[in-house]
């Protein structure tokens, strides 16, 4: 395998991780109407950081770190946005 082939191996499944590692969190939130588990300071802080990495990415015109961020971003917004919704 090539280098470049394992390093997009590598960052596809870094990528999924990172936007599936929020789907849990979510659905959990979701089905009992409850958010009282989940910080707001550190989900506000994991937005901030996405978004973050989407300007990089950017500003870089690296559209695989776009996108995998943006991506995140979104997850990590949802929980945020039930946290508030739920309080």
């Amino acid at each position: 395998m090539s280098t470049e082939l394992a390093a997009n191996v590598i960052g596809t499944l870094a990528a999924l991780c990172s936007i599936s590692s929020f789907a849990p969190q979510a659905v959990k939130i979701w089905r009992e109407k409850d958010a009282s588990a989940v910080s707001l300071k550190t989900y506000s802080l994991t937005v901030t950081c996405f978004a973050l990495w989407v300007a990089y990415g950017v500003l870089i015109k690296a559209w695989p770190l776009i996108l995998s961020n943006a991506s995140a971003l979104v997850m990590a917004g949802l929980v945020l946005l039930m946290k508030w919704r739920f309080r």
